[in-house]
């Protein structure tokens, strides 16, 4: 090669000698035989981009975090390799200074990375902590409906969280799954003993039907009725049987009930009807009764009341349904007779007029013998003795105006 060519950074001689200009001079970098020496200048500028890009794009790396920090120590030691020994043709200083300058990033970048370990491996314990606390008290329950859905569920957030260190892994794990076999035993106990209760229970409920259809076709209707209502609370006490039988045998003694039942009320119906007589006599009867309000003579009620009451209990049983009506109208009357002979009996107390006819007499006969003192006392000028015998009087005659108005209440 006869030609020579020159670059910013370096040059190519006429033998096709490749050099680059650093701090230290010129280094030969290589040999360019297969163009002009511009073409190789442009090559060995272009490794050098090349290689300035690759620095490039690890500072964006390291700043976004994008990158493992000893990934980026590697990368930075090729680079390095490059500056050094490559083929490349630039500014080879500047690139070094930002090479460098790289290492206090990784740095930090490691340390972040550190951090965010370390942040995330106290999260996970958190996590682990609480799902095997839940667990503990999921064990310690008895909530055989929810608990092992939520066991799954918690199975599911343990798996999704990173691993800890190998001692604080298998220490919370062995808590998490004793936890679950304590409730998973506890579990199969409690079911076990409920098919066993369920079982005794279908037994029960067996011979409460044999009882309840023995008495289904009784015509003794409350005694019956009462005794339907006794296996009733015996059929409440004896629990659930096994589920796919509990509703056949419910079935079966409430048609042994409806039996009873049905035939009781169709027997009902038939006395209502021919208690429907008896409700028009007893309707003619109370419009009798209530002739007699209000009361104004005791006696005459209290006469008139005694064959009321005989008409009303020959007349009869009325239908159920206005037993109330006809009771409550009846004993209204009742009540006001009773009441009415009460008040007159009070009024003509033989005792008590007796009581009031002493009381006035002692009355008048304490007002004359005050008054006779009186008379002496004004007779002698007597000024306090006249005085005190004048409030007696007074006083005596408003009790005997009370006495007299007592005694005229029973006369």
């Amino acid at each position: 090669m006869s030609e020579s060519a020159t670059h910013e950074w370096g040059r190519i001689d006429t033998d096709g000698n490749v050099f680059v200009r650093t701090a230290d001079g010129e280094r030969q970098i290589g040999q360019w035989q297969a163009g002009t020496p511009e073409e190789g200048l442009a090559l060995y500028v272009r490794r050098f981009d090349g290689l300035a890009a690759e620095v490039e794009l690890l500072e964006q790396r390291l700043k976004s975090g994008s990158v493992a920090p000893d990934d980026a120590v590697k990368a930075i030691a090729k680079v390095r390799d490059q500056i050094t020994d490559g083929e490349v043709m630039g500014d080879l200083a500047t690139l070094a200074t930002r090479v460098d300058a790289l290492e206090p990033a990784v740095e930090k970048a490691r340390e972040e990375r550190q951090a965010q370990k370390a942040a995330r491996t106290a999260e996970a314990e958190a996590g682990k902590n609480r799902i095997a606390d839940e667990a503990e008290k999921i064990a310690a329950g008895s909530d055989w409906r929810n608990g092992a859905d939520r066991l799954r569920t918690l199975l599911d957030e343990w798996k999704a969280l990173p691993r800890l260190s190998k001692s604080a892994d298998d220490a919370l794990w062995h808590r998490f799954s004793s936890a679950r076999t304590q409730y998973t035993r506890r579990r199969k106990q409690h079911f076990g003993e409920q098919a066993v209760a369920r079982e005794g229970a279908a037994k029960a409920k067996e011979k409460l039907i044999a009882e309840a259809e023995a008495l289904s076709t009784s015509t003794d209707w409350g005694p019956t009725a009462g005794q339907y209502r006794d296996l009733m609370q015996q059929w409440k006490k004896a629990g659930p049987a096994p589920r796919n039988v509990d509703d056949k045998l419910w079935k079966r003694f409430r048609a042994a009930q409806d039996v009873f039942f049905n035939a009781r009320d169709e027997a009902n119906k038939a006395l209502d009807a021919e208690y429907e007589v008896n409700a028009e006599k007893k309707l003619e009867i109370l419009a009798d009764a209530e002739k007699l309000l209000p009361i104004t003579d005791a006696e005459a009620a209290r006469k008139a009341w005694h064959d009321i009451a005989d008409r009303w209990e020959a007349a009869g049983k009325v239908p159920r349904a206005r037993i109330s009506e006809f009771e409550g109208r009846i004993r209204k009357v009742e009540q006001a007779v009773r009441a009415a002979g009460e008040q007159e009996w009070k009024r003509t107390d033989p005792e008590k007029s007796a009581r009031a006819d002493d009381m006035v007499s002692k009355l008048e006969r304490a007002i004359t013998e005050a008054e006779e003192k009186l008379a002496k006392a004004q007779a002698a000028g007597d000024a306090k003795r006249i005085k005190d015998l004048e409030g007696t009087i007074a006083s005596n005659r408003q009790f005997l105006e009370m006495a007299q108005k007592a005694q005229a209440d029973y006369s």
